[in-house]
Order: structure tokens, then sequence, then C-alpha cells
């Protein structure tokens, strides 16, 4: 039976489900048994803190946690920015009690799906070994970042003999063949999905985001009894409402007269922008309204060379997190974009955001069942 948390929306909610869930990995005997030796987290994954990208910082989040509930987190990550490899950071660094180790030639940027693939071979090839190594780890915790992580934790459990939690935030490659980048019956779609399989079978406990996604994983292999719906939380202790007029961001970029209309995360192409970018245009010439992207990914381009040509686009890269209750509280409505096609295999994340500065959210694209139309309508 799938266990559902999909009405925790409260970050401290669903941090709470997020991070039990992985201490239970182990076994019962670890949440209540205080004598017990410390024990080790091991976290796969390309994405994390400082870099901007929503599963880096969710992942800082539940790291964060497990280290304040007296265990040991130990993260591989990448060496460079998911979004822009230009951005290099330390190789090895503790923030805030979690070891953070990162790896080299792991992230080529989006420039195309081959280079994302190598960098994502190449950080799975170095992370296992590493793992191969390490002296000791309790449980492993892998996410969708790389897609190609997955193998990563086949080859570790099978060989280490730990638990595995494994955290869809997408689907693939469900979403590369939704996108119109794959066919479904192309070779690397089969090796995607018996690499699915295997991580279904392996994984000790599956953690998806919606019923919708549940759904869908569910059709590749029935994983109900060991599945727990935990959506991303809003980052309570980062966020807090500001008044509109109380937001140096709107004055800082001339938006205090203005009705503001934000997207602001990752311009991916599970998240269509031109609907709203052509809404955008056709109000250029009146001056009541500006449309405001905060972010980066392979949409910026779009809007970019928009902004280009209409005065009352503004395009922003990702807003540090420590100010970032002031960028979001800028907008009057916060726009979340989501294809039809997308349904269950990405997650509608920034509605959190959103909730947290209590701001209303004009949803664009999916018309029937969404995650967040659910809770629109709760």
């Amino acid at each position: 039976m799938v266990n559902d948390h999909s009405q925790c929306e409260r970050g401290s909610e669903a941090r709470e489900a997020f991070t039990l869930t992985l201490a239970a990995a182990v076994g019962p005997s670890s949440l209540r048994n205080r004598r017990m030796p410390q024990r080790t987290l091991l976290i796969i994954s390309t994405l994390y803190q400082p870099d901007p990208a929503a599963v880096g910082q969710y992942l800082t989040d539940a790291a964060e946690e497990m280290v304040r509930r007296g265990w040991r987190v130990v993260v591989l990550t990448a060496n460079r920015g998911y979004d822009n490899p230009a951005d290099r950071y330390a190789a090895r660094e503790v923030i805030n009690g979690v070891e953070v180790r990162r790896l080299p030639l792991s992230s080529f940027g989006k420039a195309s799906i081959a280079w994302r693939l190598l960098g994502g071979i190449l950080f799975t090839i170095q992370a296992t070994l590493r793992a191969l190594v390490m002296r000791r780890f309790d449980v492993l915790f892998i996410s969708t970042n790389p897609p190609t992580s997955p193998m990563a934790g086949v080859v570790l459990r099978a060989l280490r003999r730990v638990p595995v939690v494994y955290w869809i935030m997408d689907l693939n490659p469900d979403q590369f063949v939704a996108l119109g980048h794959a066919q479904p019956e192309a070779f690397v779609v089969r090796v995607f999905d018996w690499m699915n399989r295997a991580i279904l079978r392996a994984a000790t406990y599956v953690v998806v985001l919606d019923r919708f996604m549940a759904k869908r994983v569910n059709a590749k292999l029935d994983v109900s009894d060991k599945m727990h719906i935990i959506p991303p939380w809003s980052r309570d202790e980062h966020l807090r409402p500001m008044a509109r007029e109380d937001s140096g961001f709107r004055a800082q970029f001339g938006l205090s007269d203005k009705f503001v209309v934000m997207y602001s995360g990752n311009h991916g192409p599970s998240n269509p922008l031109t609907t709203l970018l052509d809404a955008a245009k056709r109000l250029k010439d009146d001056e009541r309204f500006a449309f405001v992207f905060v972010g980066g990914g392979v949409g910026k381009r779009e809007v970019d060379e928009a902004a280009a040509v209409s005065a009352n686009i503004l395009s922003l890269p990702y807003w540090p997190l420590e100010d970032l209750s002031n960028s979001l509280s800028a907008a009057d409505v916060h726009a979340v974009t989501m294809g039809e096609e997308v349904v269950g295999i990405v997650h509608p994340s920034k509605i959190y955001g959103a909730f947290a500065v209590e701001r209303p959210i004009l949803l664009v694209g999916a018309r029937d069942h969404t995650h967040a139309r659910e809770i629109a309508t709760d």
C-alpha cells in the first residue's frame, strides 16, 4: 500500500516525513535506540548547495536535517554548476555539518542532451567507485539527477548490501519521449526503462512527488508496498511573506507601479513559456503590466530574446536564497507552467514558494488532472 503524505504541504511536515523515510530504511531500531553507533547517510546527486537548482536545495534541507538528528551525512556531487558549468565549487568542504565531496568531469552544462548524458555517466561511474571504497555507510540515497544515477544504486545495493532510498524528481526516459527527443522504441529508451525497473526492484523505499507520478512508476513495476508520496516542501525558514510595497526588488527594477506576473525557477522544456511570453508581447504597450522571469535553463534563451524586443519583459538569473523572500514577494501573481504531456513525469514545485509568500498562482498548461490543480481546489 502506498504511504501517501501528499497533504503535507507545509515545509516542516513534508521534510519530517522525508527524513523519517530515510532513517527508517535501516530499520525501526535506528529511530529509537540512541546507543547505536552513529549512522552514515550517503547521498549521490549532481546537484547540491550552493547550486541554485531546486533539487539541490531540497537535498540540502534533507541532509542538514539528518545531521541535526545525529547522522553523519556524506554527499557526492558535481564540482561545476548544473545550469552554468563555468561556476566551480570547492572539491571538499563541510557545510552545516554535511561532508560535501565534489567530483570532476560531472557537469558540462545543458547545451545538448548528449553532453548532459556524458556528464551524468562520468559522474555515476566516479560516484559508484568512490562509494565502493568508502569505509562504511548505512543508507544510500539517490535521486534522478543525473538520470543515470539509478545504476549506482543497483550496483551498490548488490555489492555493499546497504538499503537504498530512491527519490524520483522526474521520470526519464518518459520525459525525453514526451517532449519528442526520443522515440519510444529507441535503444536508449529501452536501456533507461530497464535501468528504472532494476532500481525499483533494488530500492528499499521509493519516494515520488504526487499520485500521478506514483501511477506512472507503478506502471513500470508495482512498488506500492514500498512507495511513499511526499511532495516537495516550501522552505519556510528562508521564506516569509512581505507586502508588495515593502519589496526592495520592485523598487530595484522599476516595478513599483506595475502588476507583476512572475515566473521563478527552471526554464525547462517541461515548463513551456511560449504562452506566457505571447501574453507579454500582446501587452507590451500596456504600461500597467510587467512580466518577470527569474532563473535559468534551456528555455532562458527564448526569454532573453523576447526581453530584447519587449520592454515589459524582464529576464533575471537565479535569485540568492537569502533574498528569495524579497524576489518572490515582488510578484502580484506567480505563473506555474506545465505541459499536458508531462503530468506525472515532472512536478510543479514552483507552487510551494508562491504559497510560502502568500501569492496567488496562475496555472498555465495542463487543463485536467494535475497536482497543482488539486492543491488549488483543496
